[in-house]
Formats: C-alpha cells, structure tokens, sequence
C-alpha cells in the first residue's frame, strides 16, 4: 500500500504489518489533534478579537469537563501502551521451533552462523516462510541489528546474548544496518538479507559442501577442552550433568533457582564461579580468553542439543573423528 512513497521501506515480514499499523494510528492521532488544536486557537482568537471583550469573565469549574478531558486521553494512551506493548512482546518471543541463527557483530562486519553448518559475512540467507531467531553478541562495541523492511531492531551488546525473531514473508534481497555508533566506520557496517524460497534455501546449504553443524562442532570442542571429565553423560561426576539442562530451572548453592537459559550457559562457561549450583564445588576453570566468540556459540548450541529429544525428532549429531579440524579462528 505505501510502498511507492518515499521513505517508506518496504514491507516483508510477518511483523511490519502490526508495526505499520500502529505507525500511521499515532501518525493519525497527532495530526488530529494538532489540527483541532489550532482550528480552537484561531476560533478563540477571531472570536475574541471580534467582540473585544474588555475584561475576562471568571469561568467555575465543571466536574463533569475535568473528567471527560481527563478520563478520555488516559484512555488513548493505555490504548497505544496495550497495542505497543503485544507488538513488543510478539517481536521479543520467538515461537517454538524457530531455526536458530547465532550472530557475532564485530568492528566492521556481521559473522553470521546457520545450526547447519554454513557461515556467512555480511550476507545471511533465510527461506521465506521459516521462524527465524538470532541469538546475537558482540566481540567489542555495543551494535544494532537492524532491517528496516523487517521492521525490527535489536541492540547487541557484548558480553551477552539478545535475541529476536522474523518470518520473512517475500523473496528478495534486504538491507542489513548497524543502528548504533560503533566506532570511525559504523557507516559502513551493512550487509543483506537474502530470502528465497524453501527449496532455494535447501539448494544453496547442500551447495556449500559439507559441514560439521554447530552443535557438532561444539561436541567436538566440548572433547578438546576436556569437559567430560567433569561432565560426564550417564552419570553425575564433579560437575553437573549437561543432559536435558537447557532451559530448565537449576538451584544454585545461594538458594536462587534460575533458569538455563543461552546466557546462563555462556557464563557457567566464561565466568563458572558467578553462580555455583548446589551441591558442586567452585572447581571449574574460567575459559574466559580461551575460547573466541564463535567456539562459545557451538559451544552453548551443543549443551543445547543434550535435551532429550522428543518421540520423532532428529539424532543428535556425532562427534567428530579425532584429527577432525574444528574450524573456527582465533581472532
């Protein structure tokens, strides 16, 4: 409908129309109201100029127009914090389900890593129609993930993991910006969202080779820094099991029960002495500097894949021979 106007970026994902919509209402609105407040401004002001009133007449109160004015603009902005707030919370919680894609932002380029393997720089292609969630961090700078026909901005901060979501609704190609001063070339921090057709998407992942998928090579990382020694599989050893651990509630030696979550993993991994589950030891190294970015998300995307998996659902993949190389850099 708007995409021939200037300025107005095109429309191709499942939430640009929610957004859209309460755009143009509070585009609507403020116009509406500011016409009616100048229209009353200069009807006062002929009306008065006209009949030059000598002295100004005392006005009492009414109660019923002190409620009216008040009762009816709080009820315009409850409207717009309600419909604003279900935006952001749709936007903030991705569906069950969604291809997960890690995101590492890094002074000036975007590293992007499909679960099945494939990397790619400043390009990420996604099929049409597929729930996509980018679990995104920074190697230096605070960035921003943005795509203005998408409709969606996500701060990514280093140190942590942020998350957002998308369904592309149409193929074609789709700026990628970076929304927050970044450093001397923030500008020239874009890239491209390259949606095609499902079987598109099939056909360029099989392209590529073959690849060890992240969990798998996250498997194989888990093996090199030797944490089954401590985590082991079947039974509990100096450390806790890792089996069925994401996304559940743990207890933790202080009495806190949290939540395994992306972020809770990468800093029992960083920093594992910041909270302690009860009943172990503080007896877990700091990897914090041993391991990159990259070698942390395979890392959090294999204790991720040690859910128990339910009726139907696909292996977990295989560790990796020895002498396989695990790619990754150390940068």
């Amino acid at each position: 409908m708007f995409q021939n106007l200037p300025f107005w970026p095109e429309s191709a994902s499942s939430a640009a129309g929610n957004v859209d919509a309460l755009y143009i209402f509070l585009v609507v609105l403020s116009a509406f109201m500011s016409i009616a407040i100048f229209i009353t401004i200069i009807v006062f002001a002929i009306h008065f100029r006209r009949y030059k009133h000598p002295e100004a007449e005392p006005v009492e109160g009414s109660t019923i127009l002190e409620i009216t004015w008040s009762v009816i603009p709080l009820g315009i902005f409850l409207f717009i914090f309600a419909w604003g707030a279900m935006i952001y919370f749709q936007e903030r919680t991705p569906p069950r389900g969604a291809a997960e894609v890690y995101v590492v932002a890094k002074q000036w380029m975007w590293k992007l890593q499909h679960p099945e393997g494939p990397r790619e720089i400043n390009e990420l292609h996604v099929p049409m129609g597929r729930d996509v969630k980018l679990i995104m961090t920074s190697q230096d700078a605070i960035h921003s993930f943005y795509v203005p026909a998408f409709r969606i901005k996500q701060d990514v901060l280093p140190g942590r993991y942020t998350t957002i979501w998308f369904r592309a609704t149409k193929p074609g190609t789709y700026h990628l910006f970076c929304a927050e001063y970044c450093g001397t070339s923030h500008s020239g921090m874009i890239g491209d969202i390259v949606v095609m057709e499902p079987a598109q998407y099939q056909a360029w992942v099989q392209s590529g080779g073959a690849f060890l998928s992240l969990a798998a090579n996250g498997q194989a990382i888990f093996q090199q820094l030797g944490c089954p020694a401590c985590h082991k599989a079947e039974t509990q050893g100096r450390g806790p099991t890792l089996i069925g651990v994401y996304n559940r509630p743990v207890q933790l030696e202080d009495g806190r029960i949290v939540t395994a979550d992306e972020n809770y993993i990468r800093e029992s991994i960083l920093a594992p002495n910041a909270k302690i589950v009860s009943g172990f030891k503080p007896i877990m190294p700091v990897f914090q500097g041993l391991v990159n970015e990259e070698e942390l998300n395979a890392l959090v995307a294999y204790v991720k894949s040690l859910n128990q998996p339910s009726p139907g659902a696909a292996a977990l993949p295989t560790l990796a021979p020895p002498g396989t190389e695990v790619p990754g850099s150390k940068d």
